[in-house]
């Protein structure tokens, strides 16, 4: 009895997105979002302490119960200067000797100038403090901030969350898109197309990130964002339907 040979396997038409394109794309925008909401979960705290230290007033303003928020200076000499690596990226140290009883210790700062390039051995300086965490550090007028100042952290999780907010949900987008292609098996995937979404998305990234380092304001960081957002993708959806038309023409 002869038996009918086994159907061949339905092909996937050439340009159709693949099934894996979208569970890729739906991985990465889950990822992304979940990474933004862990960082704005740590924000309250951070951006309540920058709130503590702009508000905080120099002990020499303050009576003897808030010294313990105030603006502290004291002097200090400098034993050694150095320089790092940490995460594949140049570190500048200092090694400060504040003539009490605590041994010499050691900051890092924040860039290479003003300060600690012209900082040697044995040279006088201030040291800067609020609830015992060196900020700053000054040499005459010049003054140079280290890298533990009260608020770096806060601007950091908000812009890192926001781009990884706004990047994420460009992935769960088009997940989306690839998805109602594959239902409608279509197959003309222009390239220019993608090019335009990738590059809004990251104009929109670099706008929000921008606003987080410029301002302290949360409210004016996330009306830019949004601003930014809007205008990107607005942007990139009028070039689209122009492209469109073009192609139709």
């Amino acid at each position: 009895m002869n038996q009918s040979p086994a159907p061949w396997p339905e092909q996937r038409p050439a340009g159709l997105p693949s099934l894996k394109g979208v569970v890729f794309a739906s991985v990465v925008g889950s990822v992304l979002v979940l990474a933004a909401a862990v960082l704005f979960a740590l924000l309250p705290g951070a951006l309540s302490e920058a709130a503590d230290f702009r508000a905080a007033r120099p002990c020499s303003e303050v009576s003897a119960p808030e010294s313990g928020d105030c603006l502290s200076e004291w002097p200090a000499t400098v034993v050694s200067t150095g320089t790092g690596r940490s995460n594949k990226a140049v570190t500048n140290w200092v090694t400060l000797d504040g003539e009490a009883e605590e041994p010499p210790f050691r900051i890092r700062m924040r860039g290479h100038g003003p300060v600690w390039e012209k900082l040697a051995p044995g040279d006088r300086v201030t040291v800067l403090s609020w609830r015992d965490v060196v900020w700053a550090v000054e040499a005459g007028e010049l003054r140079q901030d280290t890298t533990d100042e009260p608020g770096r952290g806060a601007t950091v999780r908000l812009a890192v969350g926001l781009a990884l907010l706004i990047v994420g949900s460009a992935f769960l987008r088009g997940a989306g898109w690839l998805h109602r292609r594959r239902a409608t098996r279509a197959t003309d995937t222009p390239t220019a197309q993608v090019v335009v979404v990738m590059a809004a998305t990251l104009l929109a990234a670099g706008i929000a990130a921008t606003a987080a380092t410029a301002t302290d304001t949360l409210r004016l960081v996330l009306l830019v964002a949004a601003a930014g957002c809007a205008a990107a993708w607005t942007a990139a959806a009028l070039l689209l339907r122009g492209l469109a038309r073009r192609r139709t023409a």
